[in-house]
Order: structure tokens, then C-alpha cells, then sequence
């Protein structure tokens, strides 16, 4: 695509030299030439002979529209006219339409009135742009017209978008098929629309000033795509860019953090109930093997190990210190740390910017730039990386080590993350507290982890990105690799109040941030027990090779209940069965069970029944997962089923049919011991829930797709 970058620049300069922050519908209509957005043919009047010559010029109807730098929304001013129909009405429209202006805003400054080719017919959506404090630049897209306020129905991606993030916005709409043609109704031109919103974004990429921007309304129809009205904001004086080292150095600090071979205790105490204290046992009956330095001013040893006063008085190399002291004294702290080459700190104490005490965080963040330090918190529990036995906290103690790693920006969301994985039996490679997030925050984690042979699935929960972007970036690449799962928490409406444009006005966060996790292949929770389940279950699922999942249960209503999981959870039920393979699998079932999918082998079935529908469930290659509604009977009780479902997968297993399993468990108390089972042979299960199961499934297919491995 060639764009005309001079000519924006010029009009962008022009704007500036005004002193204004948007632009006159004219001034948009330059952009969009620029950038070959097509808009209809127009002209500017200064009086109302004017108006009715262009009018006549352009050919009727024509729309008629106030032209003002002070009037951004000029339907609320009464500075629109459509459907004008001739030259006196052009003239009438003039005089109507300055009236109004000047009624609506007594100082505001007219250019005069916009003449333009009138275009119906069509879908109405906008295009837009906006600039998110997080993420930067997005272009959006959305049901266009007065409707777009009232539905919101508008999807984002980041700027600038690929024509194949543009196609996908496209379908990511509630109101899609509207785009596809309804009751003998012609389909939009697609690619019209893709070739706009692709250059939009590149656009607003190229022009960061550009603060926000609004086709809207867009008339798409079969033959194209006309942007009829165009709203450009300006904003000269941009927020500067987050401070960001390089992602080499990222991850060589990183590193030295996560697995280092000596760790410094600044405020290591003798005295249980200190925080100081419980790191050190910590690190003592975690079986941490690398050095450790305690560091008080007094003691001259503690736990048994040898203190020193500073960490410059230590001979040897420190990778990580463990800060156990009172918040007002880490600056000083901090600068003997940098003094000393210390790669990274764990800032466990409080009382910085969660507190108020913005300036003191800002203290610290200048001293660990000056010296090269990262810093993890302040305000956290610390961190542990299992395979170093590293309990670098002040928490209880874990060592149940699997490839799973956790972080949280809350140190109770944290503490549940701990007690969850203690309690499911399970195993995680690193669980991190992230806290205050001075500098140290989730894409510095994705970069560590990414190059971590202990890690397959990297699992966050956060209240807030500092750098979206920065995560989006990073986060793309690294899910193409590992699942990388996120509870955002905060879902709350963005403020409308500083946006002028529709585009900002309909902007939620939690949208943004759905849209964007999702164009980044990142998987999303949406509880903190769902973030727990995906975080245990994901890693141990094998990948599928296609989408026909089929169900087999012992219970009718599970079998509903499992279909109804599988449409919310976008799994693809293999619908209609081929019929040799639903003639195969009614050889197993009684004359009253039904095959079809679910194929329900009914509840007082013996245990062979179980075993011979799930080998051949695994056993044929058109179908790529299964999903097993148990239902406890004496006549199969759980754990009986629990071990032949184990027996039967590795059975496959050693043939090479590897496919993912889950299951639905229903009945008494002992179907819990009968999950477990199956959770601790890679068959996540679930006792008394049909959604649960399906949802981690659901997970493994939604990374799948996104890492383009189906």
C-alpha cells in the first residue's frame, strides 16, 4: 500500500500552527485522500450561492454539514442536513445550519458550511482508532450510525493491525451475519472493509498524534466500502514511552533472579514471627543449594550462617537480594545493592505508591535504573522457582515441583494460588508476586519463562498492565510456544469523559483488553478458579490434532449438559457421526442407548462398555478429543472406571493414538477420590461439575488454534 506521508504531515502541521486539537471535516477529507480511504466527493461553501452552486456541482441529493474546529459532534449542534434535494434547499440548508451553529456555540469559529455526494444504501459501521494509556494505538470496528453508543457492539485490535487481524474483526462482532447478507440482503464488500481498517491503523501507527479517529458512519455494501463522515482529535504533546530495557538484558537479569547462586537477606533475623526470620528458614528447609548471606547490622551470625552488615561487605557475588526491611529504609539499601552488582531485588516491604507514597516508589525506580537493578514489587510475598528449591519468601514453604508457572499482582490472590496447588497435588515450576510493579512485571516473566525448559505454561493474574503493549508483543510470540493463560481482574467501563469520539466513548476496558489478550494468542480467565483449573489441566492435555470432539457418557443429562458446555466453550461436536462409526459404537451400547453424539451408553452398563467405546473413541482418527460423563452406579463404581479409562489411554498411548481426554464425574463421594485418579494419569476430571472439564478442553483448542497447531 503507498500512502501520501507529506500531505498529513502538512495538514497535521497546520492544526498545530492553529493551536487547535482537531481537525475540519475537510482537513479529514486530506487525510483520508492520503491514505486512500475513500470518501465522497465534496467541497467547502462561505455562503449560501455557494452552497447552492456546489450542491448543483455535485449532483443531488447532498448532505450539508457545519464546518468548524469548535464543533466536533455536529449533530448535536443542528449542523446537519441530508437528503437536500435541490439548489434553493442547498441555499435554505446554509442559512439553517450557520443558525444553528452560532445559537449552539456563540464564538465558535466557522469556515463555512461542507457540501457532500449524498451515499445510501448499505450496512452503517465504523471504523475508528483511539489511544489506549496501556495498550497505545487500536483501531476498532463496530456497528456504525447512531446505534453505536447505545449496542457498543465494536471489537479491538492493536495498531497496526495485519489485513488478517482486520479480517477477524470482521467476524468479531455480535452483529457479523448483518455483514454477511440477512433476508435476501446483499453481503458487504470484505475486503473494502479490511483494506479500511488496515489503513486506519497504519495511519494512527504512523502519526502518533493522532489521538483518536472516527469513520462514522462507514456505507459498505456490495460493491465498497465510502467512509461519509471522517473525526480526527489531535494530541500534540504525547504521553512519553515507558521506560523498557533491551530483551536480551531482560532475560540475563532475569535469569541471575529466577535462578541464582547467591542470595543476599537484607534484614535476616534470629527472631521467629520477623519476616526476616521465615525467608531464611525458608530458604534453609526449601533445600535452596546455592550461597546465603544474611544481612543485619548487628548480628554477626544467624540461623548459623555467617551475617554481614552490608552486601558490600560480602565477598563473594549476589544475583537476587531479599529486602525484610522497613520500607523507608530500601532506598539505601538499594544503592549499596547496586554498588555491589545485584541483578535483582525482592522488595517484600510496603508502604510505597499502594499507600500513596508515589515519590518514594518513584525513589527507587531512579535508583535501580542508575544501577541496573530489577526490581520485583514492592508490596510482595516474594517468589519460588522449584527447580532451584527457592522459597525466596516469607510464606509457607513449597516444593511440589510440574512445569506450571503462576504470578500475581495480589499477595492473597497469591496465597490462593499456593494453598489451590498444595491442595490439587498441583506441581508448578515458579509462583511470583509481582505486587506494586516498580518495574519488574508480566512481560519480563513471559521472556523468563519463555526460554525456561522447567516451564510448559506460563498462568497470570493481574489488576492492570502498566505496558499492554510491551505484553502484547511479547505474549504473541511467546503463546505460539507455551499457553499463556490471564485473569484480568477489574473489569470496569473506561472513563468516557475525556474521549470526543464515538470510538472512545464505547471503549470498555475489559473489551480492550479481550480483544487484545485474544489477538495476542493469550488464553483468558475469567475467575480465579477457572485461571486455577486451566493453570492445572492445560499443561497435561495433549495438543489435538483437529476439532471433532465426540462425548461418551453414562448419564443422558450429563450428555446435555457436556453439548451445552462444548457451544459455550467453542468446541466443535463431530455432528452428524459417520454412520459406519455410529453403527461401530452401537455394537457396544444397549438397544435403548443412543449413539449419535453424545453416544450415551446409559448408567447400568458393566465396565467393559466403558472400555470399549473409549478405545474406539481414541482409536479412530476422525475423532481428535473425547469428553467421558461418568455416571457412579454399583455396577461400575468410580474407581473401578477411573483405573480402566487410565488402563485404556496408555493402552492407545503405546499404539501412538494420543488424544485429549477430560471427565465428568457424577454420584457420591467417592467419585472425588476417582478424579483425583484420573487428574494424576493426565485425564483432567472433575466430581459434580460438567462445565469445568470442558472448560480446560475448551482452553487447550482456544491455544491450539491461536498458535496455529490445528
Amino acid at each position: 500500500m503507498s500512502y501520501d506521508k507529506a500531505r498529513v504531515r502538512q495538514v497535521l502541521d497546520d492544526v498545530r500552527k492553529a493551536g487547535r486539537d482537531s481537525l475540519t471535516a475537510p482537513q479529514g477529507k486530506l487525510i483520508c485522500d492520503a491514505y486512500g480511504i475513500r470518501v465522497p466527493k465534496e467541497g467547502v461553501a462561505s455562503s449560501a450561492a455557494d452552497a447552492s452552486k456546489l450542491a448543483d456541482s455535485l449532483g443531488f441529493p447532498v448532505v450539508m454539514k457545519i464546518v468548524s474546529p469548535d464543533i466536533l459532534h455536529k449533530t448535536e449542534a443542528g449542523g446537519v442536513v441530508v437528503g437536500v434535494k435541490s439548489a434553493d434547499e442547498a441555499a435554505s440548508a446554509y442559512e439553517q445550519i450557520i443558525a444553528s451553529a452560532k445559537k449552539y456555540k456563540a464564538d465558535a469559529t466557522i469556515v463555512g458550511v461542507q457540501v457532500q455526494q449524498m451515499i445510501g444504501g448499505g450496512q452503517e459501521v465504523i471504523v475508528g482508532a483511539m489511544t489506549d494509556p496501556s495498550f497505545g494505538k487500536l483501531v476498532a470496528f463496530g456497528l456504525g450510525g447512531v446505534l453505536v453508543e447505545v449496542l457498543k457492539d465494536v471489537t479491538f485490535r492493536l495498531a497496526p493491525a495485519t489485513r488478517e487481524d482486520a479480517a477477524s474483526m470482521l467476524d468479531s462482532i455480535q452483529a457479523a451475519e448483518m455483514l454477511k447478507g440477512v433476508r435476501g440482503g446483499d453481503a458487504v464488500d470484505r475486503e473494502a472493509l479490511t483494506d479500511i481498517i488496515v489503513r486506519v491503523s497504519q495511519l494512527v501507527s504512523d502519526f502518533p498524534e493522532i489521538a483518536e479517529m472516527d469513520l462514522n458512519p462507514v456505507f459498505a455494501s456490495k460493491s465498497g466500502a465510502v467512509a461519509a463522515d471522517v473525526r480526527i482529535v489531535v494530541n500534540f504533546e504525547p504521553k512519553p514511552a515507558r521506560y523498557r530495557p533491551d530483551e536480551k538484558d531482560v532475560v540475563a537479569s532475569m535469569k541471575r533472579i529466577m535462578q541464582p547462586r547467591a542470595v543476599a537477606v537484607i534484614g535476616a533475623s534470629n527472631e521467629t514471627g520477623k519476616i526476616g526470620n521465615s525467608v531464611m528458614k525458608n530458604l534453609i528447609n526449601g533445600g535452596y543449594q546455592g550461597t546465603i548471606y544474611p544481612i543485619h547490622p548487628k548480628e554477626d551470625e544467624i540461623m548459623g550462617i555467617k551475617a554481614f552488615k552490608s552486601v558490600k561487605d560480602v565477598p563473594g557475588e549476589i544475583d537476587a537480594a531479599v529486602f525484610a526491611i522497613p520500607g523507608k529504609l530500601v532506598a539505601a539499601a538499594l544503592k549499596e545493592c547496586g554498588e555491589k552488582k545485584i541483578a535483582g531485588a525482592i522488595l517484600i516491604p510496603s508502604g510505597f505508591a499502594e499507600t500513596g507514597n508515589v515519590e518514594g516508589q518513584e525513589e527507587i525506580q531512579r535508583i535501580g535504573r542508575e544501577y541496573g537493578i530489577r526490581l520485583m514489587g514492592p508490596n510482595i510475598y516474594g517468589f519460588y522457582y522449584t527447580p532451584s528449591n527457592l522459597c525466596a519468601t516469607f510464606c509457607t514453604a513449597y516444593d511440589y515441583k510440574g512445569s506450571t508457572a503462576l504470578s500475581s499482582q495480589s499477595g492473597g490472590i497469591g496465597m490462593a494460588i499456593i494453598g489451590y496447588s498444595r491442595s490439587a497435588k498441583m506441581g508448578v515450576s515458579a509462583i511470583v508476586g509481582l505486587g506494586n510493579k516498580s518495574d519488574i512485571d508480566e512481560d519480563d516473566l513471559l521472556l523468563f519463562f519463555e526460554q525456561d525448559d522447567n516451564t510448559k505454561v506460563i498462568a497470570q493474574h493481574a489488576e492492570d498492565l502498566k505496558d499492554g503493549r510491551a505484553f502484547a508483543e511479547v505474549a504473541k510470540r511467546v503463546s505460539k510456544k507455551k499457553p499463556v493463560i490471564m485473569l484480568k481482574a477489574g473489569r470496569t467501563a473506561m472513563g468516557a469523559a475525556a474521549a470526543s469520539s464515538h470510538t472512545g466513548a464505547v471503549a470498555g476496558t475489559d473489551r480492550i483488553y479481550d480483544d487484545v489478550l485474544r489477538q495476542s494468542g493469550v488464553v483468558r480467565a475469567r475467575s480465579l478458579r477457572q485461571l486455577l483449573d486451566f493453570s492445572r489441566g492445560v499443561p497435561i492435555l495433549p495438543t489435538p490434532k483437529g476439532e471433532n470432539v465426540v462425548i461418551i457418557t453414562g448419564a443422558g443429562g450429563s450428555g446435555v449438559l457436556l453439548s451445552d458446555a462444548c457451544v459455550d466453550n467453542g468446541l466443535k461436536l463431530l455432528k452428524p457421526m459417520p454412520k459406519d462409526l455410529d453403527e461401530a459404537f452401537r455394537k457396544f451400547i444397549p438397544p435403548f442407548g443412543a449413539a449419535g453424539n453424545p453416544v450415551d451408553i446409559t448408567g447400568g452398563e458393566p465396565p467393559i462398555t466403558y472400555m470399549n467405546t473409549v478405545r474406539l473413541g481414541l482409536e479412530d482418527d476422525r475423532i481428535h478429543a473425547l469428553i467421558l460423563g461418568y455416571w457412579h452406579t454399583i455396577v461400575t463404581p468410580p474407581m473401578v472406571f477411573a483405573r480402566n479409562m487410565v488402563t485404556v489411554v496408555n493402552e492407545m498411548k503405546e499404539k501412538g493414538k494420543v488424544k485429549p481426554v477430560v471427565a465428568s464425574l457424577a454420584g457420591d463421594v467417592e467419585v472425588e477420590e476417582a478424579a483425583q485418579y484420573l487428574y494424576e494419569n493426565g485425564i483432567p476430571a472433575y466430581a459434580y461439575s460438567t462445565e469445568i472439564p470442558v472448560e480446560i478442553l475448551g482452553a487447550k483448542y482456544q491455544w491450539a488454534r491461536a498458535a496455529g497447531l490445528l
